[in-house]
């Protein structure tokens, strides 16, 4: 007979594979996963019937502005209360480190706090800062061109010198073997928009000596959405490295229903290199509030106002017609202001979301006061409105796209499978009735369904509640990416 720290029994095991789900007891001993099977004859310290739950991998959270809050606010409620024990920060070009700021933070960069937030010059502070902030959830990071650029160049509405380019390339260099994912840019972004691609290529070419990934924020996510994708694909050729497409979709209504050519675009794409992307399940996107993307085709929400916080949870048009302003000239009096885009077509979500290259992020916004739901919802949501009421796929395969693929697309060593001797991220939850309760109008709401979180085998979340433990770790890059990427299925 053997005694277990935690021993679940009789549960519906979904383990990230994508393989059928099977009922069996899992024991876990010494933050690990130590036993799949009948358990029949041992005990455990703590014993849970899982009779009629669901016990699946911790969810991997790809796509997250969660840099400062892992440290200002470690108990990480709004992912732990969703099943997510690792968090990969660092997306769209911004992260909190390596950053020098001579000032304020550059939009978008202050999506991730005001400049007291960016206290760590090097990627080793950050990373120490992590580990002494001993956060609830996992956390690996990716380095941002835009704080690239911003600690080196004088303005960012112009590419860099070949110096500069030394400089970021160096800074990267040294991040990369600190432990570091990767490179991520958001181009699309007035911060980042004015590098050439001669610039990302030359940057993102030191992914070639460590194996480290290339995320990216597409230079366009409206009509030239295409040529767009083809860059990214260029860049990672160029520097022999894995490419995700960040928050794929089709933007504005003038896109809407192009996402059969996007989907056309990333498989062809896998034919020739290492190639994902990554969506969050809604029809709505969030950031700071760009002139470029003001119009009158779809509801944009402005959640937050430096200038008149006021306004906040009003729509444009609402306020613009409060001023008595034309919609444009009330956006420029409300900057710096965050917005919700009502502005992706629900049938384009569903395709991307359901493809078999396409892994789930939420791409929360932490620092926002009226967060996109998103934030709280989004893992749920997947399993509750895509998986059990649309049908979009199997409860396995919603699983995998949040686990093991994450896991193996980012070289997560021992994650994203429930296997023997794997760290012991897990989550357990009822599959009919796991639903998100975060809305627009009330963001900040834990989902319904989640009955228990072990973070590297620490109970952390339990019956609707944090039990207060912070298990988390750092997790840095410790092996090539491209030796875990996935190879592409039959498409």
């Amino acid at each position: 007979m053997q005694t277990f720290d935690t021993l679940i029994r009789q549960v519906n095991l979904v383990d990230g594979s994508g393989t059928p789900a099977r009922c069996c007891d899992v024991g876990i001993s010494q933050q690990r996963i130590s036993l799949i099977g009948d358990a029949s004859q041992h005990t455990a310290s703590h014993e849970i019937d899982g009779r009629g739950l669901t016990l699946a991998p911790g969810f991997i959270d790809v796509h997250t502005h969660d840099d400062t809050m892992v440290i200002r606010q470690p108990q990480m409620h709004p992912k732990l209360s969703q099943g997510i024990t690792t968090v990969i920060v660092g997306n769209c070009g911004i992260s909190a480190s390596p950053v020098s700021l001579k000032g304020e933070p550059p939009d978008p960069m202050n999506l991730l706090g005001p400049q007291e937030a960016f206290r760590y010059p090097r990627f080793a502070d950050y990373r120490a800062a992590v580990e002494q902030a001993e956060p609830a959830v996992n956390v690996a990071a990716l380095v941002g061109h835009t704080a690239l650029r911003s600690n080196h160049l004088d303005r960012l509405d112009r590419t860099a010198s070949p110096d500069e380019i030394i400089a970021m390339r160096a800074q990267l260099a040294e991040s990369l073997r600190d432990g570091a994912l990767g490179l991520s840019t958001g181009l699309a972004y007035a911060s980042a928009f004015s590098a050439d691609s001669s610039e990302v290529e030359q940057l993102a070419a030191e992914l070639n000596n460590s194996g480290g990934i290339y995320t990216t924020h597409l230079r366009s996510e409206f009509e030239p959405v295409l040529e767009a994708m083809d860059e990214a694909w260029q860049v990672g050729r160029h520097a022999n490295s894995p490419v995700i497409v960040s928050h794929m979709k089709c933007a504005g209504k003038g896109n809407w229903g192009r996402s059969p050519q996007l989907l056309a675009s990333l498989e062809n794409a896998a034919r020739q290199q290492q190639v994902g992307c990554d969506c969050y399940p809604y029809s709505a996107s969030s950031s700071t509030l760009d002139l470029k993307q003001v119009t009158s085709d779809f509801e944009i929400f402005i959640t937050w106002s430096t200038p008149h916080p006021e306004m906040a949870g009003q729509t444009l048009q609402a306020i613009a017609e409060q001023w008595q302003l034309p919609l444009m000239d009330a956006a420029r009096k409300l900057q710096p202001a965050g917005a919700v885009y009502h502005g992706m077509d629900p049938a384009d979500v569903e395709r991307i979301l359901s493809h078999p290259l396409t892994m789930v992020g939420s791409d929360g916004l932490p620092e926002d006061p009226l967060p996109h739901p998103r934030l709280w919802g989004a893992f749920p949501r997947v399993l509750g409105h895509y998986c059990r009421e649309r049908k979009l796929f199997s409860l396995e395969t919603a699983i995998h796209k949040m686990t093991g693929l994450s896991a193996s697309r980012f070289a997560l060593d021992e994650r994203g499978l429930i296997r023997p001797g794997y760290w012991a991220d897990l989550v357990l939850f009822d599959a009919a009735t796991i639903h998100d309760t975060a809305s627009f109008h009330s963001p900040v709401q834990p989902a319904q369904g989640i009955v228990a979180v072990w973070v590297n085998g620490t109970l952390s979340w339990q019956h609707t509640a944090p039990t207060g433990a912070r298990a988390g770790r750092f997790l840095p890059r410790t092996r090539d990416i491209r030796t875990t990427f996935p190879v592409t299925p039959t498409l």
